[in-house]
């Protein structure tokens, strides 16, 4: 493992603040509100998560562009901190399970940790990407990945699992299905779904894995669930909801474009993000489409802060890669009142 951060001590080194620390506003109604969307992070952003709204990571990275780093940038309530994880090799997704325990995956199977005052990158298990991750614990995580459109000549069906102390590819039953799984999530290790290429859908009840049947043609890239009996997956133009009995049904739901994320918030609202800034909020029961508001960029992933607001990534994360040019990125929030920008 290489430590990248050694300490807190270090932070003058591995963390450099932007913006300042300056009182939020009296909260208004809730909208929309562009945090970040400039080219200086060195690369699009893909993934946010954290354990609430003064503890908020967005990750990313270069996607291929030579000469930049990965991205990491945390907000603490008041302030962004541009974090140095280290490596090329871009994060496409940040989940944990608190404060001292988080995980961001990534291309050439990266996984790394940060505890808070330091990164550890753990050994690759695979030179595929490590498309999502989820924690239960400190001591039990599931990542995924693969290859897309590599069949079982590359590697696909990959899923991953952290005991505490190291981390080790589980097999899948069944032949080989050759397709890559892009997100992971549950209530617990033995309530976990994985999400993949030509609509897979496995679901770990108890510690055994199935395949669950869908109208999905598409490729899908993102699983998320209000509870147990409240689950999407999403990807292209299918939105799949089940209520945790193995059956899934398509969404009554008109989308502007491709849907690439989906997360819940609180009191059951459901958020989807995707191309083109395609925004879209289940409130009550009704579907309310928000296309036409900033921002208008590709957006990619979504996370709830549990006190009402919700968090989105994205920005120039599909186009070829170009030497030297760094990717835009864009960060955005909806809720009640605004939040420090994070100045380029």
């Amino acid at each position: 493992m290489t430590r990248w951060a050694m300490s807190a001590a270090s932070l003058g080194v591995a963390l450099g603040a932007i913006g300042c620390h300056t009182p939020a506003p009296p909260p208004g109604p809730p909208a929309w509100q562009t945090v970040f969307d400039d080219t200086t992070l060195g690369g699009a952003v893909l993934s946010a998560w954290g354990t609430g709204p003064e503890d908020v990571y967005v990750v990313g990275g270069p996607l291929g562009d030579s000469g930049y780093p990965a991205v990491a940038v945390h907000y603490d309530g008041s302030a962004w901190t541009r974090l140095s994880p280290g490596g090329t090799s871009s994060f496409w997704w940040v989940s944990g399970s608190g404060a001292e325990d988080v995980w961001m995956v990534g291309e050439n199977g990266r996984m790394t940790h940060w505890d808070g005052a330091a990164f550890v990158d753990h050994p690759p298990l695979t030179t595929a990407t490590v498309w999502g991750v989820w924690a239960a614990s400190p001591t039990d995580a599931w990542a995924v990945g693969g290859t897309p459109e590599g069949g079982t000549a590359q590697p696909n069906d990959l899923v991953l699992h952290w005991d505490g102390a190291s981390w080790t590819q589980q097999t899948l039953p069944g032949t080989p299905l050759g397709r890559s799984l892009n997100k992971v999530w549950g209530t617990a290790s033995d309530d976990l779904y994985a999400v993949g290429e030509s609509g897979t859908i496995w679901h770990r009840k108890g510690t055994t894995w199935a395949l669950e049947t869908n109208p999905a043609t598409s490729n899908l890239l993102t699983v998320y669930g209000c509870g147990a009996t409240d689950v999407y997956a999403v990807g292209g133009q299918d939105v799949l909801h089940s209520s945790g009995d193995g059956t899934w049904t398509q969404v009554a739901v008109t989308l502007g474009n491709s849907v690439n994320g989906v997360t819940c918030g609180a009191g059951g609202e459901v958020l989807l993000v995707g191309y083109g800034g395609l925004k879209q909020r289940l409130v009550n029961g009704k579907w309310i489409n928000e296309f036409a508001l900033e921002p208008y960029s590709d957006l990619h992933g979504s996370w709830a802060d549990g006190d009402g607001a919700f968090w989105t990534a994205g920005g120039d994360f599909a186009s070829p890669a170009v030497a030297g040019k760094a990717r835009d990125a864009v960060i955005a929030r909806y809720g009640a009142g605004t939040v420090t920008t994070l100045t380029p």
